[in-house]
């Protein structure tokens, strides 16, 4: 019976590493993130100008792209994931609400209530619009446009620093503590596996179908307009950003390296480098649809091989979606 046991334990698969997980990816990103966009608000604080901003913006969402995959939590919590990515937006709710409120020069841009506004006004696709389309770029730095980027920046800042602190302060110990009495989000380990797992292939998933796949939109009708952060020429960095993040999930998930998994990774990043595309603008022309689509292939093929290989390590399935909450 005892040797039967012990069979039976180390047959099965072995859960998540959670704590490096949460140490080398989750803590850490959510740091950068609040540090970064806390610089920005600071910087909009001392010139609120476009050309002033553009670099920190840039480093802001930089940060974004190192945790835009964890949507469980905190971000999940009072819309805080949509205040800070309000994408895809095919209905143009962010510029019609931004013009709306420059238009009536709506006092919640100095009032310290901004984060009361639609979440289509609010984050980093909002600052996309104020300091990257010409429709709007062009303010004046002592006019109310320029408060409104101040407040933003601000609502940003905080968003990421409450993010940040509810990780280190309650969630980090929510996973960690996962079964434990008292515990009702996880009622077992496994559970945590799952979920970290699923925010791996979900990524993946919206990487392929949307951040690529929005664009592309058919071969007779493509979509470049639809590409993300476009006005400030992310949507390849923003793939290759969310890969590298995501890459780095991979490797942490599991006690062995997962060989297979990272290869495919390396490949579609490669690939992803090489692509003299950043705005997707190319899915205009069948040879730069035809590079999109590969690119687009590779990161499935990433998916693919962390379901085959990870999920059977941890003995779990790319069937949840994370969406729908834990």
């Amino acid at each position: 019976m005892r040797l039967a046991a012990l069979l039976l334990f180390l047959a099965a698969p072995a859960l998540a590493d959670t704590e490096a997980v949460i140490a080398e990816h989750i803590l850490p990103g959510h740091a950068a993130f609040a540090a970064r966009t806390q610089a920005l608000a600071d910087a909009a604080q001392a010139d609120c100008s476009p050309a002033a901003l553009d670099a920190p913006y840039q480093h802001a969402f930089d940060s974004w792209l190192g945790i835009s995959h964890l949507r469980l939590g905190p971000a999940e919590e009072a819309g805080r994931y949509q205040a800070i990515a309000f994408w895809p937006d095919p209905r143009g709710l962010t510029e019609k609400t931004l013009r709306r409120l420059i238009a009536d020069r709506d006092p919640v841009a100095t009032d310290g209530h901004y984060a009361d506004v639609s979440v289509a006004a609010r984050g980093l696709f909002a600052l996309d619009h104020m300091l990257h389309d010409a429709g709007f770029a062009g303010y004046a730095k002592d006019g109310y446009e320029c408060r409104l980027v101040q407040a933003i920046t601000a609502d940003l800042a905080a968003l990421a620093a409450t993010l940040d602190s509810q990780w280190r302060d309650r969630f980090a110990e929510t996973l960690r503590t996962a079964g434990q009495p008292g515990n009702a989000t996880y009622l077992a380990p496994r559970e945590v596996t799952q979920v970290l797992f699923t925010q791996l292939t979900t990524a993946l998933e919206f990487d392929a179908d949307q951040r690529l796949g929005l664009p592309m939109g058919t071969f007779d009708r493509p979509r470049p307009n639809r590409a993300e952060a476009r006005r400030s020429h992310r949507p390849l960095r923003n793939v290759v950003l969310s890969l590298t993040a995501l890459r780095q999930l991979a490797a942490l998930l599991p006690d062995a390296a997962p060989e297979k998994t990272l290869a495919a990774f390396d490949t579609a990043i490669a690939e992803a480098a090489r692509l003299d595309d950043p705005d997707f603008a190319g899915v205009d022309t069948p040879q730069g649809r035809f590079k999109l689509e590969s690119l687009q292939n590779r990161i499935r093929d990433a998916r693919a091989a962390a379901i085959a290989e990870i999920g059977p390590a941890l003995g779990v399935s790319a069937g949840f979606n994370s969406a729908d909450g834990d």
